[in-house]
């Protein structure tokens, strides 16, 4: 592994290009040493890009499918091949573990190769007979796709992205968080190699360079994922233009332990301790708040915790024995911090979870020992804000009706789970507000790449995954051929 600083370059019109500026990026388990430098791409720069997807659209929408998958099945391989590189710059600017970095470029490579396995199944032309004649339904690109995207899962955000619209004819340009730029330039750049000049571009950049790649007229789509903040001066920004959007945004995603869970299936409570603290919790369809029936809070309780000891060991992403490392960024550590501080001022018992396997490094790096949260009342800030870290609370409820209730008043609706007795738990999941549901498991635990994904209320706009999230980055065409030309109902 080499741990000399990488230099990443924007990518425009198939050039890698130089700027005049570069923005460090450091590593969050060692604050003081560089990982890589990207580069900050100017507004004309950004405007250069989103060109040369414009010129390359007009022909890259006529490519033939079987080309665009053949292209893309190349790019997968050769992710493939270098994913032991990409997952270790990955760990060193993220912070995430290891063996986390690598499953989550694992679960890009399945979502690409399904986008390559089903975009014939989007993308083919529908012909209906009918007693008037015949209709015939395409799917045709939208023309230059906007992508910004996260840091928290930099790859898999961004490739969720780029084989659907690549793959049905459209062209982009990507922009990925200032915290996480390296690996998922290192992904770019293999994509974008393997497709012609302007099909697929990459900036970097601050404040002006999001704003040009919402607002300019030639971009015909945003694909984000991110805070609901932003999406919402995103909307502003595209509302001139009248643009398509899929937005994926925050979340409180909750979960609802009932009376008939077995608070002794450690394997069911191991996962639930993984969906709180995966990634150091910073993923938006974590579980950030978890409601127990009263009937078996106490023994809930004891249970996860020794289930969290058992799990949790924080330190160095490199370490195989870590399962937690570093927050991403200084920020974060802070925001967490003040939402823990807040419940133990409001009387909360606050309970360090795990085994710090590297106390070395705890002091210097962006490390939070996880904690569990008992004793906060329902709309204490720890409960209703999406701490997006490591830290969870655990509250009691009395009856459906009530935690119900409490789910569905949020303003957020990304993903949820239910713990019980499988048709028990389904009854209660069909009524809650979410866009994903899961049953006895949670998070990534429970993704599936075949099947849509997106929120409700202020979690987003649009599904991605499974063919729904193919076919968002297609425009339906109507093409009607009537048999009967006359019109009676029209005078002469």
């Amino acid at each position: 592994m080499t741990t000399e600083p990488i230099v990443i370059k924007a990518i425009i019109n198939g050039e890698k290009i130089e700027t005049a500026r570069t923005l460090p990026r450091e590593n969050p388990t060692h604050p003081d040493t560089i990982v890589g430098y990207a580069p900050v791409n100017t507004k004309e720069e950004t405007q250069r890009a989103i060109d040369a997807a414009y010129e390359a659209f007009k022909t890259w929408k006529w490519s033939d499918v079987d080309d665009r998958i053949a292209r893309m099945e190349r790019a997968i391989q050769k992710i493939k091949d270098s994913t032991d590189e990409i997952a270790e710059f990955l760990s060193r600017e993220h912070g995430k573990a290891l063996y986390d970095a690598k499953g989550e470029i694992a679960v890009s490579i399945m979502w690409m190769e399904f986008a390559c396995n089903h975009v014939k199944n989007v993308v083919t032309p529908e012909v209906k007979e009918h007693e008037n004649g015949k209709t015939i339904i395409t799917f045709d690109p939208i023309g230059v796709v906007s992508a910004i995207t996260p840091w928290n899962y930099p790859i898999s955000l961004s490739t969720i992205k780029i084989a659907p619209a690549l793959l049905t004819g459209n062209t982009m340009v990507l922009k990925p968080s200032p915290f996480a730029p390296l690996a998922v330039s290192k992904v770019c750049e293999i994509v974008a190699d393997e497709f012609p000049p302007g099909v697929l571009n990459l900036v970097h950049g601050e404040a002006d360079v999001g704003v040009e790649l919402t607002s300019n007229e030639k971009i015909a789509k945003i694909a984000f994922t991110g805070g609901t903040k932003t999406a919402k001066s995103i909307i502003k920004a595209a509302s001139e233009t009248i643009k398509k959007m899929t937005l994926e945004l925050g979340g409180n995603d909750a979960a609802i332990v009932l009376e008939d869970f077995d608070v002794n299936d450690e394997k069911a409570l191991r996962r639930m301790v993984i969906s709180n603290f995966l990634t150091a919790g910073q993923i938006c369809m974590i579980a950030k708040r978890v409601y127990v029936h009263r009937s078996i809070y106490e023994q809930f309780v004891e249970k996860y915790i020794e289930a969290a000891n058992k799990w949790i060991r924080v330190g160095d992403p490199f370490n195989p024995e870590v399962t937690v490392g570093p927050v991403n960024n200084k920020n974060q550590v802070k925001y967490v911090k003040s939402l823990v501080e807040d419940a133990k001022n409001k009387g909360c018992k606050v309970i360090p979870l795990g085994q710090i396997v590297n106390p070395e490094l705890m002091d210097n790096g962006y490390f939070l020992q996880p904690t569990l949260v008992l004793g906060a009342d329902y709309h204490d800030p720890i409960v209703v804000e999406e701490q997006f870290g490591p830290t969870v609370p655990i509250m009691p409820f009395d009856d459906e009706e009530q935690v119900i209730a409490l789910h569905n008043e949020s303003i957020y609706g990304l993903t949820s789970s239910v713990w019980g007795e499988e048709e028990h738990a389904v009854n209660v999941a069909r009524r809650i507000e979410a866009g994903t549901t899961m049953i006895n498991t949670a998070a990534i635990q429970g993704l599936d790449v075949r099947f849509p994904f997106g929120g409700v209320k202020q979690s987003g706009v649009g599904r991605e995954y499974g063919e729904d999230g193919i076919k968002s980055y297609t425009e339906t065409h109507v093409i009607n051929i009537p048999k009967n030309l006359e019109l009676p109902y029209i005078p002469e």
